[in-house]
């Protein structure tokens, strides 16, 4: 008797549990008045508001009001006109002139202003769909989203409210008082305003252009790191390489492997792997294989230095270069420890051991000034300060000249001329006969000398201010002798070509780039059960829940640009500084 009684009183429990949720899966209608009229509205039940209140819907956690409703009991569905508000806990709420809503799919449509809040964000748009199930809302004929800092629009958008983003489609556009975001593809978090482009995108500022295939920006804070084909456009420098980071309120970017910085005022090009730049300073910093290249129409100048910076305004910019200095022209090389080149008067200093190479001729000093012509862009004069020694390698030996200073002239071909070297001049030259024989190794003092060059030799001597010296024969002349105080010959240091701008370095070790996610690929909207369920009643077409292909998010494929951790913020390791 017991059991009997025990498996009735659970019976009556699970159908009462059975018909309680039933009662929960019904859209459940309270108004002022109600209407069921047959002829005008067949299976429906028409509700309107009163004077104190609308009508108020609810259906598992959803609350609605409208002016007037249409429900389909039958079919657990209803139409909502006029002043149509919905509520879905404390985190959304719709408005619109129209919407309907399926209870057995929980699919609701909206249209007419419809406008969508969350604490963060608010989106409109003129057509809305709205999948509880999912928790997801979408459309695909244009919407604006308003965030706290930005406004976006974009002809399809699908907001996921669990995550807090919205993927936007076509048309992506983001106006920002002091930027704007152009792309095809635009994941945006409302919580923190992080915005992932894919595709070709931009942004463009008063000061500033970015564009990029992959990348990342904190709108709030005004800052993001790109990767595939980024570059940033100043007003006269482009900026690009393998990965860039942007920061619009200090106005500073930094870049990280293969990079080029681009100057066309100054038609100048700076490479290395790793670089910081600075707009309102008008200054770059750059290491890891750094070099310049003053871009010429008959022969460009290459400087490359263990650091190089490039800071002054575009009429009047000036590199610096520190450790390991080299400088390379098809005709002319040297090398010191540390340079100075103004763009606008084009002299260039080489300072702390300086040697240069121009024809077969050595010249060292304490310091070395090179002056150029920024109109020609040819080379004007030389000037060597103090310690000033030029030294030409014989077959039998070294000619050698010292003295104090010395100055060049450079023909139009860029050629050493004639080379004057003042006070205390010292010389020790091979003299030879017109077959070229040694016949003699002239060695004295005065006080000035001048040298004419002659197919990078030289040529003619002439001793000036109270010369004396003595030409002794070969024989005469000890090989302990035959070299003058201060001598250092430099040969084997010589640049060749270009490519001796890093002879004996190793290569750098470049940075490995962390990669940005790539874009999920989301399951279609529309479900098949939404197209079934379809009521013959509702506003929409069959075809209004197509899912269509040229709304779809394109699926992307993963490139060298996605090794890492992709989930790593990169705004974060962009502030763990990769240069070096």
């Amino acid at each position: 008797m017991k059991n009997k009684l025990f498996y009735f009183i659970l019976l009556m429990a699970l159908w009462g549990s059975a018909q309680q949720q039933e009662a929960d899966s019904l859209i459940s209608v309270t108004a002022g008045m109600q209407l069921i009229d047959e002829a005008s509205f067949p299976d429906a039940v028409v509700y309107s508001r009163d004077q104190s209140a609308q009508v108020y819907v609810q259906h598992k956690g959803i609350k609605m009001w409208c002016d007037r409703a249409f429900l389909y009991r039958e079919d657990n569905f209803i139409r909502a006109i006029g002043n149509v508000r919905m509520e879905q806990g404390d985190s959304i709420q719709m408005s619109s002139k129209y919407a309907e809503y399926n209870g057995s799919t929980q699919l609701a449509f909206a249209s007419g202003a419809v406008q969508m809040k969350n604490p963060e964000s608010t989106l409109k748009t003129d057509t809305l769909y709205f999948d509880r199930v999912k928790q997801q809302a979408y459309y695909r004929s244009g919407g604006t989203v308003r965030d706290t800092a930005s406004t976006l629009t974009s002809r399809i958008g699908r907001f996921f409210i669990n995550d807090k983003r919205y993927q936007f489609l076509d048309q992506v556009k983001v106006v920002n008082p002091e930027y704007t975001i152009n792309s095809n593809h635009l994941n945006f978090y409302t919580d923190t305003g992080h915005a992932y482009m894919y595709g070709p995108s931009t942004i463009t500022g008063s000061t500033s252009n970015v564009y990029c295939e992959r990348g990342f920006y904190d709108t709030r804070n005004d800052e993001g790191y790109f990767i595939k084909n980024s570059r940033i456009d100043y007003d006269n420098r482009t900026v690009t390489g393998d990965s860039l980071y942007f920061n619009r309120a200090r106005s500073f970017a930094s870049a990280t492997n293969n990079i080029v910085v681009t100057d066309t005022m100054n038609n100048s090009i700076i490479k290395g792997h790793y670089a910081e730049v600075f707009r309102a300073k008008d200054s770059v910093f750059i290491t890891k294989r750094a070099v310049a290249i003053s871009v010429q129409e008959k022969d460009s100048v290459f400087i490359h230095a263990d650091r190089l910076m490039v800071t002054g305004p575009e009429n009047d910019r000036v590199i610096r270069g520190f450790y390991d200095v080299r400088l390379y022209k098809s005709d002319l090389s040297g090398k010191c420890d540390s340079i100075v080149s103004n763009q606008n008067t084009g002299l260039t200093k080489m300072i702390r051991r300086p040697v240069l190479w121009s024809g077969k001729s050595q010249i060292t000093g304490d310091s070395i000034h090179i002056q150029s012509n920024v109109k020609t862009e040819v080379l004007d004069s030389l000037r060597v300060f103090y310690n000033a020694f030029i030294v030409d390698k014989d077959s039998s030996g070294f000619n050698q000249i010292k003295g104090k200073e010395l100055i060049g002239q450079f023909d139009d071909q860029n050629e050493l001329k004639v080379v004057n070297i003042y006070k205390n001049v010292e010389n020790l030259i091979f003299s030879r006969n017109e077959q070229q024989e040694l016949v003699g190794i002239n060695k004295g003092t005065s006080g000035r000398m001048e040298i004419i060059f002659e197919d990078r030799e030289m040529a003619v001597i002439t001793y000036l201010d109270d010369p004396k010296d003595i030409t002794y024969p070969p024989e005469e002349l000890p090989e302990n002798s035959r070299k003058l105080r201060g001598f250092n010959w430099r040969g084997e240091e010589r640049l060749i070509s270009k490519q001796d701008l890093f002879k004996g370095k190793a290569a750098p070790v470049l940075t490995k780039i962390q990669g940005i996610p790539l874009p999920d690929v989301e399951p279609e909207f529309f479900s098949q059960e939404n197209q079934d369920q379809l009521h013959k009643r509702s506003r929409l077409k069959q075809t209004d829940l197509d899912n269509r292909p040229e709304d779809q998010v394109e699926e992307w494929t993963p490139g060298e640009e996605d090794a890492g951790n992709q989930k790593e913020s990169p705004v974060m390791r962009q502030g763990q500084k990769s240069g070096g």
